[in-house]
């Protein structure tokens, strides 16, 4: 087997919802996902089917992360597995609608943060063994941190004040 890093490129103001499922229907089911999750939500998706033709299937209201998303899909090249680009969104806002869909087995990440996909290929074909979400901790947080962190929370809405 051999092992790949793919840098998975985020545009800017976009956040990322890397995950893995198992059926050609999964591009119809989580576009409606998104959009009943999401007044004004843009997006653009891409699931890589594993049989039958083998395709990168996508959907999206936002042609330019649709794009990314088909690229992405397509130098991943692993099986099963499913992009989402978005903006006007946060993952928090969509990622209960995208984990309810019934084709979806997992996520990877989601996240605006570098991501690195870690890849095993064999004769077979490709698979994601893991992801790097960010960057390795730099420290245990002070109760400075853990101020500014609940502050910051109640700033952006999602803590009462």
């Amino acid at each position: 087997m051999e092992t790949i890093t793919y840098k998975l490129p985020i545009p800017e103001g976009a956040n990322v919802i890397l995950g893995q499922t198992h059926f050609i229907k999964t591009a119809e089911d989580l576009y409606e996902a998104l959009v009943n999750s999401v007044p004004g939500i843009k997006f653009g998706l891409a699931f890589c089917e594993a049989s039958g033709p083998s395709l990168v299937r996508s959907e999206g209201n936002d042609p330019d992360l649709k794009k990314q998303a088909e690229i992405s899909a397509q130098q991943i090249g692993a099986g099963h597995t499913f992009l989402i680009y978005m903006r006007d969104a946060f993952p928090i806002n969509v990622l209960k609608a995208v984990k309810d869909c019934p084709e979806v087995c997992s996520i990877y990440c989601a996240t605006a943060n570098p991501v690195e996909v870690i890849l095993g290929e064999t004769k077979q074909g490709r698979g994601i063994l893991g992801v790097i979400d960010g960057s390795s901790p730099k420290g245990i947080e002070t109760e400075k941190d853990v101020a500014q962190r609940k502050e910051f929370l109640r700033k952006i809405g999602y803590k009462l004040g």
